[in-house]
Formats: structure tokens, sequence, C-alpha cells
């Protein structure tokens, strides 16, 4: 049976969109289960076709699948229920199945007023999928009684009671068989309670794990196809420090050379567990600190104190690996004070990457429950198209505007002192760490001269940090980054001679890097040595770059 898995489109632009722009791994956990059971399975990302419902609705027709399921996280519900309107009108015969935690919180809401679903699987996903496509293929019908389901009975909204959740999970077909992705997850579950949070509800609060080497074999797929960069989208990478310990060894041992960011929580994490991580390829942990206030993070359930945000953020950089911090703005009891507080926090542990969250309420949290109980609102105030409800609107205690002030306050202050963190970095003193370092110390001046610090406004001179940061990598270990960033910049001032003494430099160093040979023959070409800047383009020529500059200096030879 041709199945097609559908990730779609958000109602509002990201500022971030990186971290949600790929289809979330348990679509490709559930494909690779259909896969397995001889099932023809295509995933399509929508998340960049806002808008052009019909355009995704004719290109599933055809390819002519008999099930068409949707992976709903809330945000992309309105996405999801107009594909799947446009859908019901080009096939009329596919079930129209939604799933994952928007679905699951509102499987009752999406069954009494939206037509176009048939049906919704609640909770994990796996075996109620495949065991509601077995029936399709048996009997041509939604199985009315499977656990796990909710559809419509006598046209009333009925849930079939959980399903029984996966005991073990390596016993499901690794997806990387199948398809090609970069978030990866090793565990299923969070302990923790935080009340903004629909984990808790959605796994429940007991976690369960791939084992070390299930994830090994995973990655150990995709890098055979050439993928070298990964996110663990995992609520708690960290929780068994004996199964992220002996994943890194397996991936050192295989000699995987990749780069990877986790999120884990700061009560977490030590020395020895970073440094593995870091060997094997880490290179950001993503922290929620969420306040630098004890009593909003206590109203929000984040079971953490200040001395363990402070420890985590210390060992992380210290271990060279890149700690971002998540904030959360608009809390209940949120005052300048509690800003200032958190302004205060942001200043002791220097994040060097930081997300600024206005609290949103979502349904399967504890403060939607809590808004509920507050307002007497029902499910219906999904009829509208929205995506949340910040919790501002629902607290007559805090004002719009000024929690919006909030933001953007946080914000500015952070990037302003950012190049200051960036500066006042302090790493482990281990020899043994130092081309680590280097590495770690590179990839962040290239933010700051390319990436995305070089494009924003409240960062002052960035390229400043960045040669900063470039000088001290190539202070610790020569690094390939390094050497090409810092002998750009030179090149860039018009500093010929620096430029060339850095490049050639790196060129010693490494011998067959390409870019840094393109860059050092320009520089040679600016000093007037075209035959110099020849040798080094000669062996590029495939580089349509180095083809047109070798043109260049065949000319410039000719007429001399």
């Amino acid at each position: 049976m041709k199945i097609a898995l559908v990730y779609p489109y958000f109602l509002d632009p990201r500022l971030d969109p990186q971290e949600i722009a790929a289809p979330p791994i348990g679509i490709y956990y559930v494909g690779a289960v259909l896969r397995a059971h001889a099932h023809e399975v295509q995933i399509f990302n929508g998340f960049e076709r806002a808008g052009q419902q019909k355009a995704v609705a004719r290109e599933l027709a055809a390819w002519g699948p008999r099930v068409v399921g949707f992976s709903v996280l809330h945000a992309n519900r309105w996405g999801a229920l107009e594909i799947a309107a446009e859908v019901r009108k080009v096939l009329p015969r596919a079930a129209v199945v939604f799933g994952g935690i928007g679905a699951s919180m509102l499987w009752h809401h999406l069954l009494a007023h939206f037509a176009q679903v048939d049906a919704v699987v609640v909770g994990e996903g796996e075996q109620t999928f495949l065991a509601l496509v077995q029936a399709l293929e048996r009997d041509g019908r939604l199985p009315s009684d499977l656990p796990g389901l909710a559809l419509r009975r006598g046209g009333r909204p009925v849930f079939n009671g959980p399903a029984a959740p996966i005991q073990r999970l390596d016993d499901l077909p690794d997806p990387a068989s199948y398809f090609t992705f970069q978030h990866l997850v090793m565990t299923r579950g969070c302990p923790g309670r935080c009340t903004f949070c629909g984990s808790p509800r959605f796994w429940g609060r007991r976690v369960r794990f791939h084992s070390p080497a299930y994830i090994a074999d995973q990655i150990q797929r995709l890098y055979d196809r050439g993928q070298r960069y990964f996110f663990f989208s995992d609520d708690t990478f960290t929780l068994s420090r004996r199964r992220v310990i002996a994943l890194c060894r397996e991936i050192l041992d295989r000699g995987l050379a990749i780069t990877w960011q986790a999120i884990s929580k700061v009560n977490t994490v030590d020395a020895e567990t970073l440094a593995w991580m870091r060997r094997a390829g880490c290179i950001q942990i993503s922290y929620g600190v969420e306040s630098g206030s004890e009593d909003i993070r206590t109203l929000l359930c984040k079971d953490i104190d200040q001395d363990q945000v402070r420890r985590a953020f210390a060992l992380t950089v210290g271990a060279g690996i890149l700690a971002r911090a998540y904030f959360i703005y608009g809390s209940p009891g949120e005052s300048a004070a509690t800003i200032q507080a958190t302004l205060d926090l942001m200043e002791e542990i220097q994040p060097l990457g930081a997300i600024f969250y206005i609290l949103d309420i979502f349904p399967g949290t504890a403060l939607y429950e809590d808004f509920k109980r507050r307002t007497g609102a029902t499910d219906d105030i999904w009829l509208e198209r929205r995506e949340d409800i910040p919790y501002f609107e629902t607290d007559p205690a805090l004002d719009a505007a000024q929690v919006l002030a909030f933001g953007r306050t946080l914000r500015q202050t952070y990037h302003r002192r950012l190049p200051a963190y960036a500066r006042s970095i302090r790493l482990n003193d281990d020899p043994a760490s130092r081309p680590l370092h280097a590495d770690f110390l590179s990839r962040l001046a290239l933010t700051f001269h390319r990436g995305d610090y070089a494009r924003n406004e409240d960062i002052q001179d960035p390229e400043a940090t960045a040669e900063v940061l470039y000088r001290r990598a190539l202070d610790l270990a020569p690094d390939a980054r390094a050497y090409l960033g810092l002998g750009q910049m030179l090149q860039h001032r018009r500093d010929t001679a620096a430029s060339i003494d850095v490049l050639a430099a790196g060129l010693k160093h490494f011998p067959g890097d390409g870019a840094i040979g393109l860059c050092l023959a320009i520089s040679w070409m600016n000093a007037g040595h075209f035959r110099r800047a020849l040798d080094l383009l000669i062996p590029l020529e495939a580089d349509p770059r180095a083809r047109h500059f070798a043109g260049i200096c065949r000319q410039a030879l000719r007429e001399t």
C-alpha cells in the first residue's frame, strides 16, 4: 500500500527555523515500520510550503497514496488542516490520519470540527499506524476498536484508549535503513515536570532508551551516505551518563568524523561526560535556563538552581562546546526585577548562544489545564487560526506592551554583551584538547565573521571579535578554518603581506586545502605575483573560481 507522510507548514514565520525546518524524527520511525512491512512510503516536507496547500495536494495525488498521514506539532495544525482539506478533494478515497503531540492533545477537537480528518493516532505512533494500515489493507476500512486510535463512531469522536508503549526501542527498524535525515533521538520521555512542556503527558515521565549500539549503527548508515552533521532532539540527552559515554566510544571507535549538537539539563552533566562528548564531535549543547528568577523557575516547575546553571555552563565551555541557553519571558510574576535577575544570571554564565521565547500555552501542558480552569475556556479556542496562546494574554497582571519590551531588552542586551562573552572564554588547560579547542574557537569566529552574528545589528564590530578568536585558535593549534578566516579578513583589509603570511602558514600545515590555496593565490595576485598565483591555481582548476582567476593570471603574464 502507498502511504504519504506529511510534515505541514506553520502559520507564523520563525525567527530561528533551523531546529524545526526538518521533519521530526518520529515521522521517519513510522515510515521505517511501514517500509519494513513492505509498504511504499514517501515523506513530504511541507515546512516551506505555506499557502501552497493546493499544489502540495496535487503532488500527493500524482503519487496516489491510500493513506495520508500528517505529523502535527500543534503550531503546524492549520497547515495540516488546510492541506488535508485539499487532499480530500483530489484523493477522496484516501484515509487522512493525524498524529503527533499536537494531534494527540486535541483529538476530540479535530474529529468534532474538521471532516477532512478521518482518524487521529494518539500517543506513540509506530504500532498503531501500522495496525491501521493493515486493517485498511485487509478490510478496506478503518479499525473501530484499535488501541491508540481516535475516530468517529456513530458520528461522534471516540478514543479507543492508549496503546501499550513499545518496551524495547531497539526492536524498531532503523529509519536510516530507509531514509536520510539529520535528527537523532536516543530516548523517549523526560522525568521533568515543566509546566510549559507537553512531554510529561505525551510520553509519561518514564524514560526509555535506545542502546548506544543502535544509535551508532544509525549514525554509521547515515555517515556512509555522506551525512556529517546531526541534531540530537532528546528532551535531556545526558540523562544516562553510562549510555552517553558508550555512544561516544562507539563513534570514536568507528572513526565517524561527525559533528553534532544536543539538548540537555544543567543538573545532568559532568566534566568527564562532556569531555567524551567533545571528543566524539559534539559542538553545541542547549540548556533550558528559562529565567534568572528562582521564583519564576519554581512556578514553571523547572527543578534547577543557580549553582547548577553556573556549573554546567562553565564545564561545557571549558570542554570546548558551545553552551546555548533557552530563556523564557512573560511568565507569571514577570517584572522589571525578574528580567534584571535574568540579565544578571546571563552575565554570570555568559552563554555563547541564546534563544528567547515568550511563554506560550499549548494543549497538553499543565499551563493549559490551569488556563482552562482559570478562564472556563474549552478546546474550541483552537478554532481560531492561531498557533498558541501567549500567557500574558490570560494574566491581567501582565501588560502586553511591557512583556514585548522585556523580550527586546533581553535580546538586545544579550547581543551587545556577546562579543565580551566570546573574548572571555575559559577553556580547560589540557594539551591533548588544544586541537579541539582551536576548532571550537574558529567555529565561533566564523559565526562573527560570516554567520548569524555578523548580520546582527546589535553586535558591535563582529569582525574584531572574529579576529581575536581566529588568532586565539591559532595560538592553540593549527586550524584550517582559522587560517582561512584570518587570511580572508586581512585580504579584505588590503593587508596583503599579512594575509600572505597567514595563508602560506595555513597551506604549509594543510597542503591539500583548496580553499586556503585559492585565497592565497588571490593575495599573491593582489601583490602582483601572477606566476606564484598561477602555480597555486593550476591544481585547483576543477573549481570554476580557480579557472576564472587562472585566466586572469595567464592574461597578466602574457602582457608582461
